[in-house]
């Protein structure tokens, strides 16, 4: 985590059930969260490939699989798994405070600015 990291609560523990994902409001870029076996993980939400959401697809194991063109990707290491995506998706620190799941997001989308 670095100083400009924010931690974002995602969602409480009970909300989010193992082998399951869901996206963090909020955030941007947009982010998911994952519970692996009792474990969290949080990685960007948007496919790499073809930009759908990762929230949406299908766990197995560590591995998520986007439903658009099944591409698959590492929940813990964000890295990209089969074509036709080969670039990783960006990972992110994750705790559980008060049963509250928590994500430590670094806020990157540029706001462009209005020109006269």
């Amino acid at each position: 985590m670095s100083d400009t990291d924010t931690w974002i609560s995602a969602c409480s523990t009970a909300d989010l059930e193992p082998g399951t994902g869901l996206k963090v409001p909020g955030t941007c870029p947009p982010i998911a969260v994952f519970n692996i076996d009792g474990e969290y993980f949080a990685i960007d939400d948007t496919c790499s490939h073809a930009e759908y959401s990762l929230a949406e697809g299908y766990v197995d194991g560590d591995t998520v699989e986007c439903e658009l063109h099944y591409a698959a990707f590492s929940v813990k290491t964000g890295a990209a798994l089969t074509a036709p995506a080969t670039e990783p998706v960006g990972t992110y620190s994750v705790r559980v405070h008060d049963d509250q799941i928590q994500v430590a997001a670094t806020q990157r989308c540029v706001i462009a600015e209005s020109r006269l």
